[in-house]
């Protein structure tokens, strides 16, 4: 009973460590048809402002204190992708709209510049954080142990959910989102400033991925191509659950994390994600749209 049950809870932590990372890209590949190669690295970008704070906290701040640097890395990870992810959009992606090839090809050469920057500050060897006091150890239920860290991803991506959620369906904004992707030219006609609406919603994906990538620093050590390990999952993430659709990222997510579980369990870690992959591409060739299809009232589509 025990067996069952971790699995079920490492199927759970899985799929929150994947939906929270696919969030910023459901985000900028969903809603903005934009494939942003560089949303792994975006990924790392959180990562490293999270050590950065850590070695901050150590050299500067007392030790009853230093359990907060991870609390504050959040919305400071947040902030520091976004700012990225407005240089790239205002620099790169605004003139490859509806080019998506181009886009693809543009950001993989972003990504490699950010990973060889990162290179060139941090160095190549992997770097760890120390994980918050508040966070070592782990809940037990009988002899089943389910750790802190694991717990807290878990809340923040559902934190960071229900917060796009609110932001797209219960704001002014996240309304002009859904209007330009519905259909660009009506909204420009009704005075939507549709650039500037690009532009907030493509620094809202990357926020996210800076999110994303202060949680990894829980699971282990942290590196340059730390996004690229992650980048091929997200996007499975998003294409499964329906391109444009939040709470089809939300099922494809934990659909793979639970699946990738159990085929784990039954074989290895290399078959298991095989036939993780094989299902995969089976379900496509039944549901090219994915789980959740997103309606549109563009007419030539």
């Amino acid at each position: 009973m025990s067996g069952t049950l971790l699995t079920l809870f490492n199927g759970l932590s899985l799929g929150s460590i994947l939906l929270l990372i696919a969030l910023g890209l459901a985000v900028t590949f969903g809603l903005m048809k934009v494939i942003n190669m560089a949303h792994g690295e975006l990924i790392m970008i959180g990562a490293y402002v999270t050590y950065v704070i850590q070695s901050l906290f150590l050299k500067y701040v007392p030790e009853p204190f230093f359990d907060l640097y991870f609390l504050l890395s959040i919305p400071i990870a947040f902030l520091i992708a976004a700012g990225f992810g407005i240089l790239l959009e205002v620099s790169l992606i605004r003139f490859l709209y509806k080019r998506p090839l181009d886009s693809l090809l543009a950001t993989y050469g972003v990504g490699l510049m950010l990973q060889q920057l990162a290179r060139s500050i941090f160095g190549a060897p992997n770097v760890g954080v120390q994980s918050p006091s508040f966070l070592n150890g782990g809940l037990t239920i009988g002899t089943l142990v389910l750790p802190y860290s694991r717990i807290f991803i878990l809340s923040l991506s559902i934190l960071c959910l229900v917060a796009i959620f609110l932001y797209f369906y219960r704001t002014t904004n996240g309304r002009r989102v859904r209007a330009v992707m519905q259909n660009r030219q009506m909204a420009e006609c009704l005075g939507v400033q549709t650039r500037r609406v690009d532009l907030v919603t493509f620094a809202i994906g990357s926020g996210f991925a800076g999110i994303a990538g202060c949680a990894l620093t829980l699971l282990g050590p942290i590196g340059p191509t730390i996004g690229t390990y992650y980048i091929i999952d997200a996007f499975m993430v998003v294409v499964v659950g329906g391109v444009g659709a939040l709470v089809g990222a939300v099922v494809g997510a934990f659909g793979i994390g639970f699946l990738n579980t159990i085929f784990e369990f039954f074989t290895s870690a290399t078959i298991g994600k095989v036939l993780v992959f094989m299902l995969i591409i089976a379900f496509l060739q039944w549901r090219p749209s994915g789980l959740v299809s997103s309606r549109s009232r563009v007419l030539d589509e």
